[in-house]
């Protein structure tokens, strides 16, 4: 199973595992993981799972594109950068063992 670590805006960081076909918001909400708030429930309709990829993730195959929705929803979200992601938009596979997420200091 894949490995996902999740890091806190305050720097703790949370490392898991998380089944292939899930999403990273889903492994974060199913292990309390604190910081994604996920309020939608993954339906790319809030951008409150908000993530920042860590950047040797960036360039890896595996990580699937920004989709126009995801894009459209990424301009609600509060301070986004390059790396900025929706959680709930990153199925896992076996590719993205080992992958690290930032979470910002607030969802909303």
């Amino acid at each position: 199973m894949p490995s996902i670590t999740y890091v806190e805006h305050n720097g703790t960081e949370h490392v898991v595992e998380v089944p292939v076909g899930k999403s990273v918001m889903q492994g974060a909400v199913e292990n309390n993981i604190p910081g994604i708030d996920a309020d939608c429930g993954g339906e790319c309709a809030c951008a409150t799972c908000h993530v920042y990829v860590d950047a040797a993730w960036l360039d890896k195959t595996g990580l699937p594109p920004v989709g126009s929705q995801e894009a459209s929803m990424l301009s609600f979200a509060a301070v986004t950068q390059p790396d900025s992601r929706l959680s709930c938009q990153i199925k896992v596979t076996e590719a993205l063992d080992g992958l690290v997420v930032r979470m910002p200091e607030g969802q909303h």
